[in-house]
């Protein structure tokens, strides 16, 4: 049996794994996928997490403006508006006006 694993790292294309001696291997991720394995075509709806994520978003930041935390402008100097942060949302499948938990279809 081998050394138990200290570290993991990774960069494009390989992980590398350092035991407790500090020996480090590295392990090309081409070996180990299959075309079958890499999803094509995967968008927010397929991930109901993601739209979870962006509604509680929107919950939270409703909220923190509700409060008089936040007002409609984001970022040191105001780089972004509250437009830009509810369309980033309503990009991954999120809704501004009507947030949902649940992570069923609308």
């Amino acid at each position: 049996m081998g050394k138990p694993a200290l570290d993991f790292s990774t960069e494009p294309g390989y992980i590398f794994v350092t035991d407790d001696a500090g020996n480090r291997s590295k392990f090309s991720l081409a070996g180990m996928l299959r075309a079958a394995d890499i999803p094509t075509g995967l968008t927010y709806s397929q991930i109901t997490g993601i739209t979870a994520l962006a509604n509680l978003i929107v919950i939270l930041i409703r909220t923190l403006i509700d409060r008089n935390v936040l007002d409609e402008d984001f970022l040191e100097e105001s780089d972004i508006d509250l437009n830009t942060i509810v369309e980033a949302i309503e990009n991954m499948g999120g809704d501004y006006g009507n947030p949902d938990l649940t992570g069923s279809e609308t």
